[in-house]
Order: C-alpha cells, then structure tokens, then sequence
C-alpha cells in the first residue's frame, strides 16, 4: 500500500514512517505543502496522510488544489487542531477522514486501511470484491456486473461511501424511498437489504446490522477484526503527538 506522509515535524515523521513500514505500507515522507502537493501529482499514491498545519503551502490549500485537480485519492487530515470548525473546514476541502494529535498508532492504521478500502487509486469505492464504477454508477463482484434495482443500488451506494460506518436505518428509508408517493412499509429498509445480501454472496463483502441502530457494510478483515477485539491492547503502543 503506497503512502504519502505530510508532515513537519521531523521526529513525528520518522517514527510514523518506521512504524507504517514495519507494518506493510510503502510511505514517501514530505515536509511541506509544496513538495506533498507536487508528490501527490507526480506519483499515484493509495492514501494520504496530511497534516494540516504546514510551513508554505498550508494543508488545507493542498487539499483544495488535489481536489480541484480532479484527484480522488483519499485523505486522512491529521493535525493538533481540535476544534469542530477546524475538522468541518477539513472535511469541506475535500479530507475523506480526520484523526487529531495525539493518535493512537493502531487507530491511524485501522482508518487508513478502511480509506484505500473504500476509495481506490481510480476512485471507485470498493468493499472486498465489490466496487462501483463512478461513471455509470454501475457494481461490480471483480468484472461481474451485479444485476441490482434502483432501490438496491442506492442503499448499496449509501453503505459504501461510509464503509465500516453505521448507516441509520431512517437515512436509508429517507434516501432510498426519496422518489416514491406511495405509502413506505415499516419493514421496506429490511425488504432491500435482505434482497441485496443474497446478491452480494461471493463478494467478501457484507451488510451488518445493528439492531435499534442502522446498517453497516464491511468486508472479510473487518469482520475478523470485529472479532479480535476481545484482544487485550494493553501491550500496545501508545498515543503518538
């Protein structure tokens, strides 16, 4: 998994970028603003990290000049500012997530594998087998088109723009059954899904339900990491600043 670090502190970036790499990812370090901004384009990376706060050419500015370059790589902003405004503004320029400062090592990782999950190089999202081509809006189990109606489609679309994130049920009722007159049935979130988990079989990828919550979609190392978690973390590293 090729990595794009942003980040100025000199210490932080060392001991970030030995730890991604002793566990799989390829990282190229950046410094600042402009350099990250000329690395994103030159190179096609699976995931950035940003911190936002950068000497020349702020984080922020970054995002925005990817995004308005018609970059689809995702992007986790990583910073100390902790207000609300600061993460909305992230978000806004175009950020897929947001970690602050200090960070647990497992969380960082655990969110930049659940990013290159859901948003390819190409800018598909993808679960597993599973992904959607942008263009046509049309699903996929590798090269096998999935044969979906309208309504299966969009739930299916809404569970995996937030892959490994509970999706109200009420949401989906609301989006799903947007353009309808007719009278919605309690049960007609479940009717679709239950539809729509038959023919996600074979995709490694898997519509969870939390009862009295929503839906979530996850594929096969989500679900194993899900079972892990009984795992005691207490010898674990700590919050890296």
């Amino acid at each position: 998994m090729k990595l794009l670090l942003v980040e100025d502190d000199f210490d932080l970036a060392g001991a970030l970028s030995r730890s991604l790499v002793a566990r799989g990812f390829e990282v190229l370090c950046c410094a600042d603003g402009k350099e990250a901004l000329a690395a994103a384009r030159r190179t096609a990376f699976d995931v950035i990290t940003l911190d936002l706060s950068l000497p020349g050419l702020d984080g922020l500015e970054v995002l925005r000049r990817l995004r308005d370059g018609g970059s689809t790589t995702p992007v986790l902003a990583l910073t100390a500012r902790a207000a609300v405004t600061d993460r909305v503004a992230g978000l806004e320029a175009g950020a897929d997530d947001y970690l602050a400062k200090p960070f647990d090592l497992d969380e960082l990782v655990a969110r930049l594998r659940a990013l290159t999950r859901r948003v390819g190089r190409d800018g598909q999202l993808r679960c597993g087998a599973l992904h959607r081509d942008p263009a046509s809006g049309a699903f996929y189990n590798e090269a096998l088109p999935l044969e979906l109606s309208q309504r299966e489609a969009e739930l299916l679309r809404l569970l995996m723009s937030r892959i490994d994130r509970v999706v109200s049920k009420e949401e989906l009722r609301t989006q799903v059954f947007a353009n309808t007159d007719e009278q919605v049935q309690a049960d007609a979130v479940e009717v679709v899904v239950h539809r729509l988990r038959k023919k996600l079989v074979g995709t490694n990828a898997e519509i969870v339900t939390l009862r009295g919550v929503g839906y979530l979609l996850c594929d096969a190392d989500s679900m194993a990491a899900q079972k892990g978690d009984k795992v005691d973390k207490a010898e674990k590293g700590g919050a890296l600043r």
